[in-house]
């Protein structure tokens, strides 16, 4: 018998369906609307707030502030670490039923591994839990 850690978060799959589904992002790739406060890269220890963002954003209206790797590619198409257009076009299509009221995104640096798990993630969690119509959400990294 596998002895998992009390932090693990187990497999859950998603048995909905798309077509009927609002899906939310939540990103640690720093990611946030360019009129938001940028994170905290002074921290050395890591900025743990994160920045909700609305469903009508557009991808040109968001940015990165993050200094543990290399973003000019998301610089340059928000896309690739915040899908936020990709979603409208796959809405458009009718392969899922829409975008989450609310999406998330946090600078997943940090060395403060026990205040992300304890306060940062739960605070997400019922950030998208509260009024974002979320059935699923798309997790990504930077």
């Amino acid at each position: 018998m596998t002895n998992l850690s009390r932090k693990c978060v187990p497999f859950t799959p998603f048995e909905g369906e798309l077509a009927k589904s609002n899906i939310a992002i939540v990103s640690a790739a720093g990611v946030h609307a360019k009129d938001q406060e940028a994170f905290n890269i002074a921290d050395d220890l890591g900025d743990l707030s994160y920045r909700v963002i609305g469903p009508d954003v557009a991808g040109d209206d968001l940015m990165v502030t993050h200094h543990h790797y290399d973003h000019q590619d998301a610089d340059q198409d928000i896309n690739i670490v915040f899908p936020i257009d990709v979603l409208r076009e796959l809405a458009d299509e009718g392969f899922i039923g829409g975008l989450a009221n609310k999406h998330i995104g946090y600078m997943g640096y940090t060395m403060r591994l026990k205040d992300m798990y304890s306060e940062t993630a739960p605070a997400i969690a019922k950030e998208i839990d509260r009024g974002s119509r979320a059935q699923a959400v798309i997790l990504t990294g930077g």
